[in-house]
């Protein structure tokens, strides 16, 4: 295994076992929603959005111990999102991470429940950390930059746009604006909640903002590249579901070659945007070279 290989394993594992306490399995709570949260929140995944949050906080000096709660309610978002996002009203997908979806399992009723506890308590979670830091100020704006990224003007907003956009004819400033706010939000919220956290300088704050947001968007252009090339085993969803749903993305518009051009060229950015950072930054460089090579290897 390679050292990032190794960090990765690590992080996730701490990360999983936190967010198991989080949402203990008791049978008598609410029925089989704990179940369906459970479900989904610990059925795997790259946890790829926690990982930058403890990565971004150790690269600026700061004790990722206490970067580890905000992580773990991030990705409480993240697969909040997911579920919906699954639904029949949104991309009816039947598969996620290699299982059947929420929705399938559980029934959509449970499933939108699902959704609707983890992101209100992933909120509930952020504050009590927030209260509990020793720089609440700075935690607070983490938590802040956190709501905004998920809200109207990111993650839900993109997903609207999103919607609105299968089967129209978008140029490639629409396409953009659509994955900046759906992927790249909730990627740059993680970077820099963990700058935050971890007491970053304006300086520091600023190169690891530019790496979140070329990240973020390499991110959804990977993730585009392999909904069109990948197979279910490598994805663990249905391949070229984007096609099918006429989605607005990179490869639809311009194409398989320009869009892996495209996520090579922000992975340079971003690297070049931690040039300042010493070798505690090796986890943020490691996670942008694995993002784009696993779509765009030679």
């Amino acid at each position: 295994m390679s050292a990032l290989d190794v960090y990765l394993e690590r992080q996730r594992a701490r990360i999983e076992a936190a967010l198991a306490e989080y949402f203990p399995a008791e049978p008598a709570q609410h029925h089989r929603l704990v179940e369906a949260v459970r479900y989904s929140l610990l059925g795997g995944g790259k946890r790829i959005r926690p990982i930058l949050l403890l990565a971004a906080c150790e690269a600026v000096g700061g004790a990722d111990d206490r970067a580890l709660p905000y992580g773990c309610a991030l990705e409480m978002i993240h697969v909040y999102s997911l579920i919906h996002d699954d639904l029949p009203a949104m991309d009816d997908d039947a598969l996620r991470r290699g299982r059947p979806t929420n929705h399938v399992v559980f029934g959509e009723g449970l499933a939108i429940l699902a959704g609707d506890a983890l992101l209100t308590e992933a909120f509930h979670l952020l504050m009590v950390s927030a209260e509990r830091d020793p720089d609440p100020c700075r935690a607070m704006q983490a938590v802040r930059e956190t709501a905004a990224a998920a809200g109207a003007g990111g993650m839900v907003g993109g997903q609207a746009a999103d919607l609105a956009a299968e089967s129209q004819s978008l140029d490639l400033p629409a396409v953009e604006f659509i994955h900046v706010r759906k992927t790249g939000a909730l990627i740059l919220a993680a970077v820099r909640g963990g700058a935050l956290i971890g007491g970053a300088s304006p300086a520091a704050l600023a190169h690891l903002t530019e790496y979140g947001e070329c990240l973020g968007l390499a991110f959804q252009i990977a993730d585009d590249i392999l909904d069109a090339e990948a197979p279910t085993s490598v994805t663990g969803k249905v391949q070229g579901r984007d096609r099918a749903l006429h989605k607005a993305t990179f490869p639809a518009v311009i194409g398989l070659p320009a869009a892996k051009q495209r996520a090579r060229e922000l992975l340079d950015r971003g690297l070049a945007a931690l040039s300042r950072f010493d070798d505690r930054a090796e986890p943020l460089r490691g996670i942008a070279r694995l993002v784009v090579g696993r779509a765009c290897a030679p």
